[in-house]
């Protein structure tokens, strides 16, 4: 073997030991594979991940909550038209269909181009580059950030306050932010923060200060949708509609609702999520 040959062969031996230590390639979004996604983290970088299987959750299935349904199908109708439409944050009850509306959002407009991308709390610092992926595209793009609340300190507050509309780049016209949350200002709240002052060494000197600045964020989405419990018969309603669709008899139904408004007790909360739980153990135990 010639030094020539050797030293290719240590050199090819060095490139291979180099490239073990390098990031893996993250593989670029095949935008046909799918209307969802899911910001993804490998070796430190993030990519966008195609969602095989996406909720099958219609309008149709989402049962008394007629008005936040409009103000959503109106806000996403304007979006996916190419007309001004705003962030939106979806708060309120647990289980009353926030993210469900989300969801079925894609169903009802992914044809018109809207697309879906699932982005977790822990990644809010990854939003500009997800936006930059996404901006030169053609497709309609909604960033949705479930179960969304900070703690005091968390770096994703101020990522997602910068996302919104506080950065020095121009917002893109195909992306919006929907969040869901059970906290109206997405921060804890407590009664220091509305004292007028505090008697400590080290106390605040401007405590309203500190309050605005928890509430924003909030501020920031500019569509502000609410939610909240059910009453009973709202929630037999919705009982009704699950177990209908599970191919139940009205005689079922109608013997089912005492179990149902049972199972709500036990659980403390009647919820649509409730409702579909109780729905499927109860067809699931029909003959």
């Amino acid at each position: 073997m010639s030094q020539l040959d050797q030293f290719l062969n240590r050199a090819e031996q060095l490139l291979n030991r180099i490239e073990a230590y390098l990031p893996p390639t993250v593989p670029a979004p095949d935008w046909h594979a799918a209307t969802a996604f899911r910001w993804r983290k490998r070796a430190g970088q993030g990519y966008l991940q195609a969602v095989k299987h996406i909720s099958q959750l219609t309008f149709e299935d989402l049962q008394h909550i007629h008005q936040q349904k409009e103000l959503i199908v109106q806000n996403t109708r304007q979006f996916v038209q190419g007309k001004p439409a705003n962030n939106v944050l979806l708060t309120g009850a647990r289980g009353t269909g926030k993210s469900s509306l989300i969801k079925a959002c894609l169903q009802e407009f992914a044809a018109q181009g809207l697309r879906l991308i699932e982005v977790d709390k822990a990644d809010m610092g990854d939003l500009p580059d997800i936006i930059d992926i996404v901006a030169e595209r053609s497709e309609k793009f909604i960033l949705f950030c479930d179960d969304l609340s900070f703690e005091d300190g968390e770096p994703g507050y101020k990522a997602l306050k910068v996302a919104l509309d506080g950065s020095i780049s121009a917002q893109t016209d195909n992306v919006l932010i929907y969040a869901t949350s059970n906290r109206r200002h997405l921060m804890p709240e407590r009664m220091s923060d509305n004292a007028s002052y505090t008697h400590d060494d080290d106390g605040d000197l401007h405590p309203g200060e500190t309050v605005e600045e928890k509430i924003s964020l909030s501020e920031r989405f500019g569509l502000w949708v609410s939610f909240y419990p059910f009453k009973q018969d709202d929630y037999l309603d919705i009982v009704a509609h699950w177990l209908s669709s599970f191919s139940c008899t009205p005689a079922q139904i109608e013997a089912a609702r005492a179990d149902a408004l049972r199972w709500a007790l036990q659980r403390g909360s009647r919820s649509g999520r409730v409702a579909l739980q109780f729905a499927r153990d109860f067809a699931g135990r029909q003959n």
